[in-house]
């Protein structure tokens, strides 16, 4: 088992569909203990009930990933009840509706701002408090999640795209910076998945049939597989690997129509 008496923390639980369930699941089969943050005390209940398939597991709730004061709180708590952590997993975006049904070029400055802060700083943030709590053990490893947005013109993700790209960007300085004390940071772009998320992308049903017919491997990915992949750069197995954004998409970034 790749993850054997490793301890991940996985940032942005929302349900059983979600490419972070498809992570725990991945890694907790990998022999991983793993904590969650999730938005919401209300979804206390939920929560609880959803991380049940993984037993010893903890929950804690994260209203503001992208707000230090309260990241450095949850994390301290996280390190004094559980100890230091192997490896951490950011499945945090966001962007305003209205800013993915219009135009692009109609975004609003609080929504570009309100993107780019929920979805690529929350992760500059999870890594800094992550090292000044004293939080990540040696070797650890950092992953994130992009999509092929942040590189292409997709109808209908507009500021999700200048976000991702934003993050990408972020994920190779962190790179640089962690990678002084031997840890590692990756990005997996994954191809297009039916998530909660997704819903909010206009005519994303077309976007599984591109895939479908254009991928080298003519289907599209499932959370289970982008799940893989991050076990992968969670493990030990990936340790020469670091600053990357790795794309699980079926081979569809490759192709040129």
């Amino acid at each position: 088992m790749l993850l054997k008496d490793k301890t991940i923390l996985i940032m942005g639980i929302r349900n059983k569909w979600s490419i972070a369930y498809g992570i725990a699941k991945s890694a907790y089969d990998n022999g991983a203990k793993l904590i969650f943050t999730y938005m919401g005390e209300e979804n206390k209940e939920k929560i609880e009930e959803l991380i049940s398939d993984f037993k010893g597991s903890k929950a804690y709730v994260l209203d503001g990933a992208s707000e230090d004061e309260l990241v450095q709180k949850v994390f301290i708590q996280i390190k004094e009840e559980n100890g230091k952590i192997d490896g951490l997993v950011h499945a945090i975006a966001h962007a305003n509706t209205e800013d993915l049904h219009q135009d692009f070029i109609y975004t609003s400055k609080e929504g570009y701002s309100h993107a780019l802060d929920v979805s690529a700083y929350s992760f500059v943030l999870a890594a800094r408090m992550a090292k000044e709590v004293d939080l990540l053990n040696e070797n650890a490893s950092l992953v994130t999640l992009t999509y092929h947005g942040s590189t292409k013109v997709l109808d209908g993700y507009n500021v999700m795209g200048a976000a991702k790209a934003a993050l990408e960007a972020s994920v190779r300085y962190l790179a640089e910076n962690l990678g002084k004390e031997g840890k590692r940071v990756n990005a997996i772009s994954a191809g297009p998945i039916k998530t909660l998320s997704a819903k909010g992308i206009k005519d994303f049903s077309s976007i599984l049939t591109v895939v479908e017919e254009k991928s080298p491997l003519h289907r599209n990915v499932t959370t289970t597989q982008v799940g893989n992949v991050a076990t992968f750069l969670l493990s030990e197995m990936s340790d020469a690997v670091t600053g990357q954004v790795i794309y699980a998409d079926s081979g569809y970034n490759i192709m040129g129509v």
